[in-house]
């Protein structure tokens, strides 16, 4: 049975599924920027039905929009391996985040943000902390770790919805498992300029603190130091920034000062942001 598009045009569509499957087979390099009318007529879809899935998917970040057309989004980019692919990512971190550890005692972590989960890339000092996943590759719920809620911070709302639609399940008590609640978490986090407190959210007596690796187009990984709850890491925050700004810088060198982390820290600033910090919310 045919069906007439709003631009008239007369076919047998395919599923939503093979349409966006059409439309992104369009982006076969990092470099491809293609306007709407040719994404049209290399897909054969009706102007309208590629505009509107052109937006759903700019929308989650598979693809991007800008004066030049649309490219490749950020989620696109990790998924393929670009952004460098995972191995420059942990290649241009893993000597920072050695020297993170070195420096602290506590455990480190890079992750990605994978959809509703995190993966870790890399971790040092994992087996310190009983309960933490320590195999590279290993996942975590982006929503219980600072890992994740790092990342989740820089991502629309919209989109945050949809990776949770199914609700967060508590895997402590101290687990936020209320979408609401944890929109307004998100809403801290970007307050504190990126800055994510965890404790005893995913592992009982293990806290974190992290803060995301940022590109021109968001977050591309965040790195976090977890210790015992008990053993406050407040005093390492310098530490744990300055090496997210030193893995950004490297791996996106031509990218604005605004998109990375700062590790200015005027007199009392450290004060203002932890005195910014819900009781719950800090180690």
């Amino acid at each position: 049975m045919t069906s007439t598009d709003a631009d008239g045009a007369s076919s047998a569509p395919p599923s939503m599924v093979e349409r966006m499957t059409l439309i992104l087979e369009m982006f076969d390099d990092r470099a491809v920027r293609l306007r709407l009318d040719e994404v049209s007529s290399g897909t054969g879809l009706p102007r309208s039905t590629s505009h509107r899935i052109l937006e759903q998917l700019v929308r989650l970040r598979w693809l991007r929009h800008s004066e030049g057309g649309y490219g490749l989004g950020q989620r696109a980019i990790q998924l393929g391996g670009d952004v460098g692919h995972h191995d420059q990512l942990r290649s241009v971190a893993v000597p920072l985040l050695q020297e993170l550890h070195d420096k602290t005692g506590r455990v480190v972590q890079l992750g990605i943000l994978d959809f509703s989960d995190v993966v870790y890339l890399d971790q040092f000092g994992a087996g310190s902390l009983p309960g933490l996943p320590s195999r590279v590759g290993g996942r975590a719920p982006a929503y219980a770790v600072a890992l994740g809620k790092a990342q989740l911070a820089w991502v629309t709302p919209e989109e945050v919805d949809a990776l949770f639609e199914g609700g967060l399940r508590p895997r402590t008590p101290a687990t936020i498992t209320d979408l609401f609640v944890m929109h307004q978490e998100l809403r801290r986090i970007r307050g504190r300029h990126g800055l994510t407190f965890e404790k005893d959210e995913y592992v009982q007596g293990v806290s974190g603190v992290a803060s995301a690796i940022r590109g021109p187009e968001g977050p591309v990984a965040a790195v976090a130091l977890c210790g015992a709850s008990d053993k406050p890491l407040e005093r390492y925050v310098p530490l744990v920034l300055d090496a997210t700004r030193r893995i950004s810088q490297r791996l996106f060198p031509d990218s604005s000062p605004e998109d990375r982390p700062s590790t200015v820290w005027s007199d009392g600033m450290m004060e203002n942001i932890l005195a910014r910090l819900d009781d719950d919310a800090i180690m």
